[in-house]
Order: C-alpha cells, then sequence, then structure tokens
C-alpha cells in the first residue's frame, strides 16, 4: 500500500512539473494561429539531416556534432509591433521560475533581452529560451535537446540569428548580468 501511495505521488508531482514546463507551449500556442507573427519550427529530423553534410573545417564539425543533440527549435516573431514590450512582459511572466534560471539579462536603447535555462540535472542543459522585446519587434525563441551554449552560440553566428551571438559572453555556464 504504501508503495502504491509513493507511486502516485511521484506521478502526480511529474504530471504538475510538466504542466508547468508547459508555460512556454502555451504562449506559441496562443500566437502561432495570429499572422501578424513569424513562426519558425524545426523538428530533431531536420537537425539530423544537417549532420549528414560534409565539412572540411573542424569547427565546422563541431557544429554539426552540437545540432545533433538537439531535439527542436521554436520561434516566434512580431515585427512592426506596437504591443512588443507587452508582448516581451506576458512572454516573462509565463517563465516558471522553479523550472528555469534566468542566465542573462541584456538591455539596451532599444530592446530587452534574456536567457532561461532549463537544466535536467547540474549542468545538463535540456531548455534555452531567449526572450527578445523591442520598441516594434518582439521574439520568443526556444531550444531544446542537449544543449552546450559555446556551440549554439556558434550556430548562431553561423545561421545569423540576432541574439544567440550574445552566449558567448557566458563564461563556464555563469551569467554576466550587465549593469543597469
Amino acid at each position: 500500500m504504501k508503495k502504491i501511495v509513493i507511486g502516485m505521488m511521484l506521478l502526480a508531482l511529474s504530471v504538475a512539473a510538466q504542466a508547468q514546463g508547459d508555460a512556454i507551449a502555451k504562449f506559441f500556442n496562443k500566437y502561432q494561429n495570429d499572422e501578424s507573427f513569424t513562426q519558425v519550427t524545426v523538428s530533431s529530423k531536420m537537425f539530423n539531416l544537417f549532420t549528414n553534410m560534409d565539412v572540411e573545417k573542424p569547427e565546422d564539425k563541431e557544429v554539426l556534432d552540437a545540432i545533433s543533440k538537439l531535439k527542436g527549435l521554436k520561434v516566434l516573431v512580431k515585427e512592426e509591433a506596437r504591443n512588443a514590450r507587452e508582448l516581451y512582459k506576458e512572454a516573462y511572466s509565463m517563465i516558471p521560475a522553479n523550472q528555469y534560471e534566468e542566465l542573462m539579462f541584456m538591455r539596451d536603447k532599444d530592446k530587452d533581452m534574456k536567457f532561461y535555462i532549463r537544466e535536467t540535472s547540474p549542468g545538463k542543459i535540456s531548455e534555452l529560451v531567449m526572450i527578445m522585446g523591442g520598441n516594434e519587434e518582439f521574439m520568443i525563441m526556444s531550444i531544446f535537446g542537449e544543449i552546450d551554449l559555446k556551440q549554439i552560440s556558434k550556430i548562431g553566428r553561423k545561421m545569423d540569428i540576432d541574439g544567440l551571438d550574445e552566449l558567448e559572453k557566458i563564461d563556464d555556464g555563469k551569467s554576466k548580468k550587465n549593469d543597469e
């Protein structure tokens, strides 16, 4: 009887944790049919296809190795958005603090940007979330799988993904937050 009760408690806790982790998915689902947003979803199959490419440089091989460990990528962008700051605040408020750790925050005159990670165990990053809100631009991106932040930064640089290059500023997984 005791084993059944413990098993049920563990099941309830895992369901509750999964429901909280779905907050980001709920944000994507809320706006995915809004035609004013650009949505990009990349599956693990697409990442696997990249790994079959021939490369000559060792750096490119490292990037392909990092890509092969990714399970997916979701991006939601709204340009020329009068409500970009509100979208940023809404997305930010949906991040469950007990599951995600703020990795880095950046602010300049035109935009705010936050990076969050979810770790399955210390040092094992399973998801990277970037939220950016500006005067007229909003973006939320989720990368999930087995994540190496330095390699993700290289991928971002090669694919010209605004914001991911900022991950180079992180030293050994610790954030360097801007002084305001």
